[in-house]
């Protein structure tokens, strides 16, 4: 006699996301190495004690960057308390930066900064040398996404390269993923480690203004994609992730509850991300 009381459960894909919350922390981190890794991206990597215990799960995690006054060199950290954070000496310039690869066993962390406008964190990241001293806050929850899907897109600009680069790495071997990456020309590309058959398409703003450049959308409506069930997640100007969103789930077939957009900054505003989930 054959039982096929257990057969649906263990044939059907476990594609639940996760969130894990972590223990609010402030971290005071020194500069040990700055690289230029193409023109318009600069790799930060911080070390220091108060690295130890630093968990960051999630591909697209978000920590935030505590930058030095400009003029005084001070950094100044809150403190955790029971309803978040307080700031006893007044909010210095922060920003939301992903972890693109944390080092336990070296007690590293690095950093990847997108030369945009020259804003303060370009600034402090153009200019930065070891022993330089960062902030770094969280992350303060992570949204785990499974791999069982049959097959996974990517899409984003400079800003989400980080994130794309950690999905890349855990997606196991037998996976099959589809990215689309904006940069401003083919300098600026960068290599990719993956065990999973990877599709990789570049789309080059070739000088236009980031989050003006249809180049992302362009590329994706000219695009043959796979069939079957995918989990899409989208990274970029939120005006554009806000049109990308709407392409797939409105003419690829997007289940919206497998298609992730969100606006990691925004043109004309500072220290933004915008959630187009709904």
């Amino acid at each position: 006699m054959t039982d096929f009381s257990t057969s649906s459960a263990s044939t059907t894909p476990d594609r639940t996301p996760r969130r894990v919350r972590h223990e609010l922390r402030f971290r005071r981190l020194a500069v040990k190495t700055v690289a230029r890794v193409t023109p318009h991206l600069i790799r930060v990597t911080l070390a220091g004690d108060d690295l130890a215990g630093f968990n960051s799960p999630g591909f697209d995690d978000h920590a935030k960057i505590f930058f030095p006054d400009a003029a005084t060199g001070k950094l100044t950290l809150p403190t955790a308390g029971p309803d978040g954070p307080v700031w006893p000496e007044g909010r210095p310039t922060m920003r939301d930066y992903t972890p693109r690869r944390h080092d336990a066993q070296a007690g590293t962390l690095e950093i990847d900064f997108a030369l945009h406008e020259a804003g303060p964190a370009t600034q402090w990241a153009e200019q930065a040398k070891p022993g330089d001293i960062l902030g770094v806050g969280g992350p303060r929850g992570s949204f785990i996404v499974p791999t069982e899907f049959d097959w996974h897109l990517l899409i984003g600009d400079d800003t989400a390269l980080p994130a794309i680069s950690r999905r890349l790495a855990e997606l196991p071997a037998g996976a099959r993923a589809v990215v689309f990456a904006e940069v401003d020309g083919e300098a600026d590309e960068i290599p990719f480690e993956t065990r999973a058959e990877l599709t990789l398409h570049w789309a080059h703003r070739k000088g236009a203004e980031p989050g003006t450049s249809p180049a992302l959308l362009d590329a994706l409506k000219a695009a043959k994609l796979p069939a079957g069930d995918f989990h899409a997640w989208v990274g970029c100007e939120s005006a554009v992730a806000k049109a990308l969103r709407a392409h797939l789930v409105g003419e690829r077939g997007g289940n919206p509850k497998w298609t992730r957009a969100s606006g990691y900054w925004r043109r004309g505003a500072v220290a933004t991300h915008d959630s187009h989930d709904e």
